[in-house]
């Protein structure tokens, strides 16, 4: 089964973009990943081919509408697409491992990419969007956000990754951060490498990274530290 992203956005060609670079080009190349990128004023109805308007009930900016946002999903995702139909969006909820290693695991994913203030909330709620944000600030588009979320998920596909355990013990994988890494020379600047990385006792060091991995979380991310505490209770 062969993953299909689907991009639906005012400026398609900030795609492929970094995907088409790297392991996630090469594996674009080699067909175990597929890209489309759709123009949303395609779907518009007017010579200017208008995609917004004002907000009901008066404010700042402009919004999507539902009817051309509508339009442009059905031609993308018709009846029968298994694809989630996610909308980037900075009140969606926040992108985990967990929900990328999901959608890896599944046919693909529909992405619209938000601008201006928003979308009407009567598309998003008719063609059931599921609002994913990757982080808590603003940008210029749900473009960026798309590539991150992509990427996120290409490098997890089978074959992507030169080695598929490589990923096993990065940061969010068994809700800690990472251990810090070390390589030569074995001594930079007056700092070393700490011993036990290279006394060969792979028990140690697996102990040692561990230790270190749940230092950094228990420093940095409280919040992973303590809802992984709620889950062993």
């Amino acid at each position: 089964m062969m993953f299909r992203a689907t991009v639906l956005t005012l400026y398609p060609e900030m795609f492929p973009g970094a995907l088409g670079l790297s392991l996630a080009g090469r594996a674009m190349e080699r067909g175990d990943w597929a890209l489309e990128s759709v123009q949303i004023r395609d779907f518009a109805t007017d010579k200017h081919r208008t995609v917004d308007d004002s907000p009901a009930g008066g404010g700042a900016g402009m919004v999507l509408r539902a009817d051309i946002i509508a339009k442009a999903i059905d031609h993308a995702s018709p009846e029968g697409d298994e694809r989630p139909r996610i909308l980037m969006s900075p009140r969606g909820k926040p992108l985990t491992q967990e929900r990328v290693r999901e959608l890896a695991a599944g046919p693909g994913a529909v992405i619209l990419c938000g601008r201006f203030e928003g979308v009407d909330q009567r598309v998003i709620d008719a063609r059931e969007l599921e609002e994913i944000s990757v982080g808590d600030f603003i940008l210029s588009g749900g473009e960026p956000a798309a590539l991150v979320l992509l990427d996120a998920v290409v490098r997890l596909l089978p074959g992507v990754m030169g080695n598929d355990v490589s990923g096993d013990e990065e940061s969010f994988e068994g809700g800690l951060l990472e251990h810090p890494h070390y390589t030569r020379p074995q001594e930079f600047e007056g700092r070393a490498i700490p011993e036990v990385l290279t006394s060969g006792n792979h028990g140690k060091i697996a102990k040692w990274r561990r230790a270190e991995a749940e230092k950094l979380t228990r420093e940095r991310r409280p919040d992973l530290w303590a809802a992984r505490a709620g889950k062993k209770g």
